[in-house]
């Protein structure tokens, strides 16, 4: 009996492998015929390109096709692109039903470049209709181009985490370890002032790729600031400063911007990478709109000290310790003031020396953002003699994504640089 119950469990896991098996051979191929996808008429036309059914610009300006009657969840997503014009041709997936959220790779196509331009492909989560291209420097990477003819492009998507393949089908251009829209499936979308062809999905088609998410270089840093508290955000048009306490000739101008006693606080945590992301708080913002939030959190020494703190930021700081102003500074992305790479929030934008009394100094940091991802990432150079203060941690599930008054954004509009 005992064999003959082994040789029947032998037979249901060999058929359920079959079935996954078959089910990951599946091919879906979605021509480029007005049929299958929603577009702007007045934007796109449908045509035969190179022998292949395909889509091409209308007004040699940038359009978007909206996939039909499919919902992606994990998988191998292919198609060709030919860049005839200049952008950020690519591709959308996961996108929710307003189309505000999901994830996005493209390529930016500006003539021709190196293999080695570090600025040609990247992966950046979309959140309420904004990208946060600047708040993932890291997933940029080069790759060959061509600028003539068809690129074929393949994306192996299995949970959280995806590898990009371009031109090179050997080896992905591009490994994101952890997707960070936090969308689980949804539509599909391409975009660009460009020519589409030969667009095919294969569901479950993982090529064995975890679906957890994979090693961030971050992980195992103990010396990022991963706990904070945040404030409510508040409209600050520009040409406001922060208000703050200084001293004077007749005694001390008390008057200040500063939190109170009255602020509200609640917690916020680092995401992948170490990032403090406002973006997912509080939602994206419409015509340039500036705003501004606090967060804080503790560090304390066993000693008087100075320590070294390196600190990317988008797109404006005010950084106190115990109350007293210590750093201002403006990470404006086209402008002289931008930051290494580019006005992207990175590790790289600046660094500051921490002047930390005996025992517990509280580090508050003023941040305004105007221009989409909106966020810090903070890391001292060691911590020697150094406690973080986890009064402010908190063990709840990632928040869901808050919704927001800006009902027409959406990935229709997003624009990258």
């Amino acid at each position: 009996m005992k064999s003959i119950s082994l040789f029947f469990l032998f037979l249901l896991m060999t058929a359920q492998l079959f079935a996954q098996n078959k089910d990951a051979l599946k091919e879906i191929k979605i021509p480029m015929e007005p049929t299958y996808w929603e577009y702007d008429t007045a934007a796109v036309i449908f045509t035969n390109h190179r022998n292949v059914k395909a889509s091409k610009s209308k007004n040699a300006r940038g359009y978007q096709l909206f996939l039909k009657d499919q919902i992606f969840t994990n998988g191998t997503i292919e198609f060709d692109v030919e860049l005839n014009g200049v952008g950020f041709p690519g591709i959308n997936f996961r996108i929710s039903e307003d189309r505000k959220n999901g994830e996005n790779f493209y390529i930016r196509s500006f003539g021709p470049v190196s293999p080695v331009s570090r600025t040609t492909l990247q992966y950046a989560a979309v959140i309420d209709g904004v990208s946060m291209w600047d708040l993932t420097d890291e997933y940029q990477t080069g790759a060959s181009i061509y600028s003539e003819g068809w690129n074929h492009v393949k994306l192996v998507i299995s949970g959280k985490q995806m590898k990009a393949y371009v031109n090179d089908m050997s080896k992905p251009a591009l490994i994101v370890p952890e997707l960070e829209s936090w969308r689980k499936s949804g539509t599909i979308s391409l975009s660009g002032n460009v020519i589409y062809a030969n667009f095919i999905i294969k569901p479950n088609a993982t090529e064995g790729l975890s679906s957890d998410a994979g090693y961030s270089s971050t992980y195992n840093d103990t010396r990022y600031l991963r706990n904070w508290m945040v404030s409510p955000l508040i409209a600050f048009p520009f040409g406001r400063e922060i208000i703050i306490p200084l001293p004077s000739m007749y005694g001390k101008l008390v008057h200040s911007d500063l939190p109170d006693s009255t602020t509200t606080w609640s917690p916020i945590m680092a995401e992948n990478r170490g990032i403090i992301n406002l973006s997912r708080k509080y939602g994206g913002v419409e015509n340039d709109a500036r705003r501004l939030a606090w967060i804080k959190t503790n560090i304390r020494s066993d000693k008087s000290r100075e320590k070294i703190l390196h600190l990317g930021f988008n797109d404006e700081v005010w950084v106190f310790i115990n109350g007293q102003i210590l750093y201002v500074d403006k990470n404006y992305f086209g402008t002289p003031s931008q930051k290494e790479f580019r006005g992207r929030c990175t590790i790289e934008n600046a660094t500051i020396k921490l002047p930390l009394k005996e025992g517990d100094n509280e580090i508050m940091i003023a941040l305004a953002n105007y221009f989409y991802g909106w966020g810090i990432i903070a890391r001292l150079d060691d911590m020697d003699g150094i406690q973080l203060d986890y009064r402010y941690k908190t063990d709840s599930e990632p928040a869901k994504q808050k919704e927001t008054d800006s009902k027409n954004r959406s990935l229709v509009f997003t624009i990258h640089y």
